[in-house]
């Protein structure tokens, strides 16, 4: 039984979640997914996930949350974790941090696991373990609830992410890299039938600087002062992936999407 699954870029700021809102019903429509995944590293101002904003995504139908370096930005998301299941931190974080590095989503009958792993390069706030000799853990492990395994890299560095994607080729479905917030244009099956991309990009605005706003990030490379830049809120777009895996857990295609947004509104969408 074929299973569809769209991935979503890492979400960036309200912007980001607004987009979600206002391009779900086109995800549906264009891919039909069995499973929505996304990236929510930069959901919350910019730098990590609040509460509210993980609730309000789940209801918008976003299945399961991949985190990253930021994972424990926000208070009230870390002592949240062990209540939502639907959010993952990187498991190659130590074992007994909040939350969990993994899981298994069922629906319709169709059965996939959901892995989030964390780089060791750039990262100098965060020390994580070897994520190649994490992915020989769990998807061994894994493996034996189902042969769908989708994994999002979150790491600085496209050697990295590049070295992972081959050492994971055949032990995995899928894996998808984010962190940069830019999508490459290397979508492709591995030899042995895992599907690949360096980075699927991000969710929000199109016209910024990593989805942020563009006057303060060239201010802070003109002057040297480190700037807590807003949300840029222009031309939102919505970039991920979508991932078709066949019954044995083999990848048949990865397509990149790039998908218009609505502009913002306020209403409904805190900044919390």
């Amino acid at each position: 039984m074929a299973i569809t699954i769209v991935f979503l870029g890492e979400i960036v700021g309200k912007t980001g979640i607004f987009t979600i809102k206002s391009v779900m019903p086109e995800i549906q429509r264009r891919f039909n997914p069995d499973f929505v995944l996304a990236n929510a590293d930069s959901a919350t101002g910019g730098a990590g996930l609040g509460v509210q904003h993980a609730v309000y995504l789940r209801k918008l139908g976003v299945d399961c949350i991949a985190m990253g370096k930021a994972s424990y930005y926000k208070p009230d998301m870390t002592e949240f974790y062990p209540k939502a299941g639907w959010v993952l931190r990187p498991a190659n974080l130590p074992e007994r941090d909040p939350g969990r590095g993994w899981r298994t989503l069922q629906k319709n009958g169709k059965k996939i696991a959901v892995i989030d792993l964390l780089g060791q390069s750039g990262f100098s706030r965060v020390h994580a373990d070897n994520p190649f000799l994490a992915i020989d853990q769990l998807s061994n492990y894994l493996r034996r609830e189902t042969a769908c395994i989708i994994v999002d890299f979150h790491a600085a560095t496209t050697a990295e992410k590049l070295s992972l994607a081959r050492h994971a080729d055949g032990k995995v479905s899928a894996i998808i890299g984010t962190g940069g917030k830019v999508p490459t244009a290397d979508a492709r099956i591995l030899p042995k039938g895992t599907a690949a991309i360096t980075d699927a990009g991000r969710t929000g605005s199109i016209l910024s600087v990593g989805g942020f706003d563009p006057d303060s990030k060239v201010r802070e490379f003109l002057t040297g002062v480190p700037s807590w830049s807003k949300d840029a809120s222009a031309q939102p777009e919505a970039q991920g992936v979508c991932v078709c895996v066949d019954e044995g857990g083999i990848a048949t295609s990865i397509e990149l999407f790039h998908i218009p947004g609505k502009e913002i509104h306020d209403e409904g969408i805190s900044n919390s």
